[in-house]
């Protein structure tokens, strides 16, 4: 039995492997073949994945929260970087998958992409870069507000005193990433002009518009932390010292 379709990496042969193994046997039955390797592949990422999405997320709160001693921008961050992660997914669907701007790329035939370790390679390289560049605005923003300055001047001056250090990284990153798209390997095009379409959406769409509008309109609410954990000071106060006599000329 051989699936529909020339390629034995695609779903239906994840699904004939499936279905072998469905199959009643006396015995123990062994199932190989690039589709059950394709199957048990989507089995172990599909099994783990919500615990690692789940660390990732609440250690990467964590972290921000600490960083901010707010609870609104860490939430924010992790809302804007997923955001950016399906930006991207949508566009390497429309190319890789659907055949859009194929000629741009050379090589490149609807429905080719059945590989499932390399997107999942390429969304954990690109959400640990675009959190990197998140750091680096809201640091900036962060120091400056607690100099004094309100939510619209901290904003402004994080994004100009970092705008040109991460928009740097980042075209620089994207120019080598974009040189994998030239190779012959459909998976190599798939990592370079994913990972060089996710750092360009990063630091243009998401860091330098919406980051700072999100955060304009928050207000006051961005610097909201709940006060907890934390008791009254009451301790007796020392006295107050009493200055002692001068002393007389004998």
């Amino acid at each position: 039995m051989i699936p529909d379709g020339d390629d034995p990496l695609s779903p239906q042969g994840s699904r004939l492997a499936a279905a072998l193994r469905a199959v009643p046997a006396p015995g123990p039955a062994l199932v190989g073949g690039p589709g059950a390797r394709l199957a048990d592949t989507e089995h172990v990422l599909a099994g783990r994945l919500p615990a690692v999405v789940g660390v990732t997320v609440l250690v990467t709160f964590v972290l921000l929260l600490a960083l901010t001693r707010s609870v609104l921008i860490p939430v924010k961050a992790l809302a804007l970087n997923a955001l950016g992660l399906a930006a991207t997914s949508g566009i390497l669907v429309a190319v890789f998958q659907q055949g859009h701007l194929a000629p741009l790329l050379g090589d490149v035939t609807a429905g080719g992409i059945t590989d499932v370790v390399m997107p999942s390679l390429m969304f954990c390289v690109t959400f640990g870069l675009s959190m990197d560049y998140e750091v680096f605005l809201l640091s900036r923003i962060v120091d400056e507000h607690r100099r004094g300055s309100d939510t619209e001047t901290a904003v402004a001056v994080g994004l100009q005193r970092t705008g040109g250090l991460f928009t740097s990284a980042a075209l620089v990153f994207a120019t080598v990433m974009a040189a994998l798209a030239l190779s012959s390997l459909v998976l190599l095009k798939l990592i370079g002009v994913g990972l060089a379409l996710a750092v360009l959406l990063d630091c243009t769409v998401i860091r330098a518009l919406l980051v700072p509008a999100v955060m304009r309109l928050a207000g006051r609410a961005n610097w909201w932390m709940p006060q907890l954990g934390r008791r009254k000071d009451r301790s007796v106060p020392s006295p107050t010292p009493v200055p002692a006599a001068p002393m007389e000329a004998p």
